[in-house]
């Protein structure tokens, strides 16, 4: 099995990401996937987030948000756009839940993701 088979197993829309936004190019595709790890690691997100300004934690969010969406990562796209939204409309006690629940989704993705490169 190869990484775009084991991530569809996951709940990654592959077929979709080919399709919709990389002109059925399996390649470039398999690239972008295998920059995802890095990019997590830069933009880590953590459930123990305290104060009253989530700027850099909505920010963070926002990115994965979007990296996850052009990949069509589902898995972690829509948790992360709740993540954004609740903690725009200040309820980080729900951000907080949500980011727990999806975390372990996440680490495994990449692993899943560093396996192949």
């Amino acid at each position: 099995m190869g990484l775009l088979e084991e991530m569809k197993t996951m709940g990654i829309s592959v077929d979709e990401a080919l399709v919709d936004r990389f002109m059925r190019n399996a390649s470039l595709y398999e690239r972008m996937l295998k920059k995802f790890p890095a990019m997590i690691k830069d933009l880590t997100v953590q459930p123990d987030f305290d104060g009253n300004d989530y700027t850099d934690i909505i920010e963070k969010a926002h990115a994965i948000k979007g990296a996850t969406g052009n990949l069509s990562i589902d898995p972690l796209y829509k948790p992360y756009t709740e993540i954004v939204n609740l903690l725009r409309e200040g309820k980080p006690e729900e951000a907080r839940e949500v980011l727990k629940k999806v975390l372990p989704v996440q680490d495994e993705i990449v692993q899943c993701i560093e396996k192949y490169m």
